[in-house]
């Protein structure tokens, strides 16, 4: 296995040398595979190998003053994605349509050290809903410093977004307008929030492209009474089907914590 002794080996001197036998040897293995000389779990530790190699190579990199140029790209080949519980389109999307650059930072943890290298991507089912070029200090970079992931919910600040964005927004994949808290600022330097409004619900969105609350849960009613006739479904299961139904209709469009 070439590719385990170069993981192995790999040292702060052979650097270059070792990525290029890796990219070597991972084509390879990619050719062996596809002739049946290399079954699909030495494929796999090929790829583990060789993404260890570049994670190692990484690690080094970040220490130099001058990176050479084969490891440009490195940190944005391996950066982890970050899901986020917005819609790109319907909050910024001059990310998308002008490549617009907008400061984004995580706000709390702030003690902490963001280890992780990430790009953003929202919760809506179109491959351009990602954020992948954010503000540095000399030029457009590529990844943005985040901290691991636990178990608590982890939050993100968009910045000088304002009521423009919010103009252009639309309606992608139907989620709608976010929450909005109307905040100013109290002479003793502290805030007062003057008010929250509410942000779309599924029955607003559904409206807008025509379609009636009402409709839709006479329309769920008659089915769930036909199946209760032929004994598809018991009383019980029915009730509970149609509460959550309503429940969903008066929901908000992003993801709510139970």
């Amino acid at each position: 296995w070439n590719l385990s002794d170069s993981y192995r080996e790999l040292t702060r001197k052979n650097l270059l040398e070792a990525y290029h036998d890796a990219v070597q040897y991972k084509d390879e293995s990619l050719t062996l595979f596809a002739l049946g000389h290399l079954s699909l779990q030495e494929r796999v530790m090929a790829e583990d190998y060789f993404w260890g190699i570049c994670q190692k190579i990484l690690r080094f990199t970040r220490e130099m003053d001058e990176v050479p140029e084969e490891f440009e790209g490195l940190e944005r080949l391996l950066a982890d994605t970050y899901f986020c519980n917005f819609s790109l389109f319907q909050s910024i999307p001059d990310s998308w349509a002008v490549n617009q650059l907008f400061p984004i930072m995580p706000i709390h943890r702030l003690t902490e050290e963001p280890a992780r290298r990430a790009v953003l991507a929202d919760i809506t089912c179109d491959s351009d809903g990602k954020i992948d070029e954010f503000i540095d200090r000399r030029e457009v970079r590529h990844v943005l410093q985040l901290h691991a992931q636990n178990d608590a919910e982890y939050y993100l600040g968009f910045f000088l977004v304002g009521a423009y964005q919010e103009i252009l927004g639309d309606l992608h994949n139907l989620f709608g307008d976010t929450h909005t808290v109307h905040v100013s600022l109290a002479p003793n330097g502290g805030y007062h929030i003057e008010a929250v409004v509410a942000g779309d619900t599924v029955t607003d969105v559904l409206e807008y492209v025509s379609y009636s609350r009402e409709d839709l849960v006479a329309r769920l009613r008659r089915a769930i009474e036909s199946a209760l006739r032929a004994k598809r479904i018991n009383l019980e299961d029915s009730r509970q089907l149609l509460k959550i139904y309503e429940t969903g209709l008066s929901s908000y469009t992003y993801l709510e914590a139970e």
